[in-house]
């Protein structure tokens, strides 16, 4: 086997090298910064360039790492490594690993509708695909992005007309540019928590094109953000934070929006099924891309999808991680003490 799967993570025993791992190791190959794919502790890490200024947001400056661009090769030991747009969230990427004659893809997570920011989804040409399955289930069919910002944009002006604020909460690496970029001007003024005020500015600063927002402190005056858009984190739920935002509605972006139960159990005005991981229509779309001989499945309904795929003439095999969905936050105080 060109990759193994090992109690630190995704092993290449001939380059000896890690993918994503979950313990700390000699070289990690990263494919994306959030926090369950990238953690701290490696001593040297690789990834796409415009990941690494997130990676040093979260794991600190003094790491050691070296960003490439798609598509440029690198070798360790004589296995070729190359990395291709995941379209997850910016500078997510797929690794495609080859010893030999034979190719290994291991996807990280990744969708396969653009969203204008995180790029356009590659299929890469494999003999073996490792695949996410956060939204592994039929039920998970998302509607096209443009209708979803459709949908916010009039929940916003309801909300406006009835003398509301509008707060929406969505992961602060990767949803919350997805939102800012297609929600600039959608209000006077777009107000955020610290936790997505940090890498807006970041990614501001390298160039990406985000609009302005303003960080909400103490001092803010309630009449700043009165009628405007405010976006926090999904942990900025029934907090001190919130309560200083009435009278508001409250929005959850989320693929588990999708069931509707979620929305109640999050106490949630509205909830926007807007998922930064493929549905199940793009899971077999990636999957049959690829013309993969063998398919194992990582994280989410992982075992059902894996049946289906066998029972569909594709080889599957469920693989256990500790990858998840619910832990997309950057590594930094959400709040601060004068942020409560």
């Amino acid at each position: 086997m060109v990759l193994q799967f090992t109690d630190k993570g995704i092993y290449c025993p001939a380059g000896d090298f890690y993918i994503d791992p979950w313990q700390p190791v000699e070289r990690a190959v990263i494919t994306h910064a959030h926090s369950d794919h990238a953690r701290y502790g490696s001593k040297h890490y690789l990834c796409q360039h415009d990941s690494v200024y997130l990676l040093q947001l979260r794991l600190g400056q003094d790491i050691s790492v070296q960003g490439v661009a798609f598509g440029e090769v690198v070798r360790y030991n004589g296995v070729s490594i190359s990395l291709h747009p995941a379209g997850h969230i910016i500078g997510s990427a797929q690794v495609r690993v080859q010893q030999g004659n034979e190719v290994w893809v291991f996807s990280g997570d990744y969708k396969v509708e653009n969203d204008g920011i995180s790029g356009q989804f590659e299929p890469v040409p494999c003999n073996t695909f490792i695949t996410e399955c956060t939204f592994g289930l039929p039920i998970y069919n998302w509607q096209p992005q443009a209708v979803i910002f459709s949908n916010i944009r009039q929940w916003v002006q309801d909300n406006q007309a009835a003398g509301k604020n509008s707060v929406i909460l969505g992961y602060s690496l990767g949803k919350a540019q997805r939102l800012l970029y297609h929600l600039r001007d959608v209000t006077e003024q777009i107000w955020a928590h610290g936790a997505i005020y940090i890498p807006h500015q970041l990614l501001r600063e390298k160039g990406w094109d985000l609009p302005e927002i303003h960080r909400i402190t103490p001092e803010t005056p309630t009449a700043a953000y009165k009628n405007n858009l405010i976006i926090g984190p999904p942990s900025a739920a029934d907090t001190s934070w919130m309560r200083r935002f009435n009278p508001y509605a409250l929005g959850v972006c989320s693929g588990w929006m999708q069931v509707r139960g979620n929305m109640r159990r999050r106490n949630a005005d509205a909830g926007f099924a807007l998922s930064d991981h493929a549905d199940w229509t793009g899971l077999l779309q990636a999957v049959r891309a690829t013309g993969a001989e063998k398919v194992y499945t990582t994280h989410g309904f992982s075992s059902a999808f894996a049946r289906y795929l066998t029972e569909n003439g594709i080889p599957a095999q469920e693989v256990k991680t500790e990858y998840g969905d619910t832990d997309e936050e950057l590594n930094i105080p959400e709040t601060t003490p004068n942020e409560q």
